[in-house]
């Protein structure tokens, strides 16, 4: 199983939206993938509630069955019609893959 997980920082005042309509909007869209792409088994975004300044605001945890299904999911239309506006919003991201 490998396991993808994303740190983000948002930005403020995109397109006139808060922080927390643009956190709101992006979990919608990320958790509207599960079930829609072969070998994702999971995913998941959680909510930083701490701010402080050493946290991100938001996380992407995510489960493949394997690299070639993250691979499939990298170039998969639905992962790819979440991308511009994930894109639009971030000022930050960390990434780590790794299998267990």
């Amino acid at each position: 199983m490998i396991k993808h997980i994303l740190l983000f920082k948002i930005e403020e005042g995109v397109e006139g939206r808060s922080k927390a309509e643009s956190i709101a909007q992006a979990k919608a869209l990320i958790e509207g993938m599960n079930g829609k792409i072969p070998g994702l088994i999971k995913v998941e975004v959680g909510v930083d509630f701490s701010e402080s300044p050493d946290s991100a605001d938001m996380a992407l945890y995510s489960e493949f069955e394997s690299r070639e299904a993250l691979e499939v999911y990298a170039g998969h239309p639905e992962h790819k019609a979440v991308l511009p506006f994930i894109k639009s919003i971030i000022s930050e991201r960390r990434l780590i893959d790794y299998e267990v």
